[in-house]
């Protein structure tokens, strides 16, 4: 069977594939520390929980319009008042299937062949294949661990041709939890308007940011900057509703309306009964986004303090998000028997196989001396899993 050129120019997602082998082995008896899920460990709050368990009793469990109710709406347009400082319309917000889905029909919408699109590493993993399956190519800005890899203003400034059409930036981000100060988003800002190209500015992990650090989104920095970004966010990281897949996007009349269209033809409607427990996420009770928060900045503070405490491990300290990227390079070219470690993609398979630890590779994120862990689960499950990686890699001769 011939199937579409398209599909053989993306990959499957590494998280994703990494978390299944995971379970798969964890179900066939092998002791497993899962440290490849992008995901809060906790449960979904209670008063969440309840507002869709009332929705199901109320009967909401119909079609809803396709770019998500109007109350949802509302609360994503409250949302950005009291977080953001930034006013939309219902017109200019849809709600879709998860953040992911978002920025597929961003992407769908705004590029084609002949497009360019920055994309600063270490990147989401997603983010280069989302811009091949619109026939655009994605421009990797390769960043520097000296500048706390943040993207500098030449650095843009050089990357950006006639062909160039946007920059998806995200901070905190994921893979290396980097966040930037108001100063250098102005900056970078600057550099953006010069140029005219548009931002897709990916928040998704907006409130896991540490050491009282505040957020700005570029939209947020003028309102010229607000008219050529398309903001992207989600219910999954910050209330623990990965499974309940809801996202949204907020921009121009013309975008969304055209993000809406595209999404009346692939998913229609997210899930009503998810979007009546998002509404109870954004408006009710907020404490449990901060208990979250600083239970993440406890197990960042330790999974750093044991990592670097690994003879030839470099690991800069995230800002936000849950994830550490510590640079195991200094293995590369060791053995264990007769298998040679490489690369990022071997060093994970050896502690998979070696250490029942699971990981993904850097090199899927940009960078291949590192390693990817997320630090989304327990204290006890950090210390034994960093204590494995340590002596898997002491082992390498």
């Amino acid at each position: 069977m011939k199937l579409a050129s398209r599909i053989a120019l993306i990959k499957p997602s590494p998280t994703l594939t990494i978390q299944a082998k995971a379970n798969a082995l964890k179900a066939a008896g092998r002791d497993i520390i899962g440290f490849g899920a992008g995901e809060p460990d906790f449960d979904t709050p209670l008063n969440i929980k309840e507002a869709a368990i009332r929705a199901i009793h109320a009967g909401f469990t119909k079609y809803t319009p396709v770019g998500g109710t109007d109350e949802l709406k509302d609360a994503v347009i409250a949302k950005f008042q009291r977080d953001n400082q930034l006013t939309y319309r219902r017109s200019e917000i849809v709600i879709s299937c998860g953040a992911k889905h978002s920025l597929f029909n961003v992407a769908q919408v705004l590029f084609e062949e002949g497009d360019e699109v920055l994309i600063p590493s270490p990147y989401w993993v997603s983010y280069t294949d989302i811009v091949f399956l619109t026939g655009a190519k994605p421009v990797v800005i390769r960043t520097r661990v000296g500048d706390g890899f943040k993207l500098q203003p030449a650095q843009l400034e050089a990357a950006i041709t006639p062909r160039t059409r946007a920059i998806i930036i995200s901070y905190p981000s994921n893979p290396a939890g980097v966040c930037y100060s108001r100063r250098e988003l102005e900056e970078l800002a600057a550099v953006i308007l010069r140029k005219g190209i548009m931002i897709i500015s990916d928040d998704i992990y907006e409130k896991i940011i540490y050491d009282d650090q505040p957020f700005f989104t570029l939209a947020s920095l003028g309102d010229e900057l607000k008219r050529i970004s398309v903001v992207i966010n989600g219910v999954s990281k910050s209330y623990a509703m990965t499974g309940w897949r809801i996202g949204y996007a907020a921009g121009s009349e013309e975008i969304v309306s055209a993000m809406t269209k595209y999404q009346s033809q692939n998913t229609s409607n997210p899930t009503s009964i998810a979007q009546k427990a998002a509404v109870e996420g954004l408006n009710g009770p907020q404490e449990g986004v901060g208990m979250m928060t600083r239970e993440f900045q406890k197990r960042r503070d330790l999974i750093v303090e044991r990592l670097t405490a690994i003879p030839g491990v470099t690991c800069l300290k995230p800002q936000g998000a849950f994830y550490v990227f510590p640079n195991v390079g200094s293995y590369y070219g060791r053995s264990f028997g007769e298998k040679v470690i490489r690369n990022s993609a071997e060093m994970a398979t050896y502690l998979l196989d070696e250490a029942n630890v699971a990981l993904v590779p850097g090199g899927d994120f940009g960078h291949d001396d590192h390693i990817r862990i997320s630090y989304a689960t327990s204290i006890a499950q950090i210390e034994k899993g960093v204590e494995r990686i340590r002596l898997a890699l002491l082992k390498l001769r």
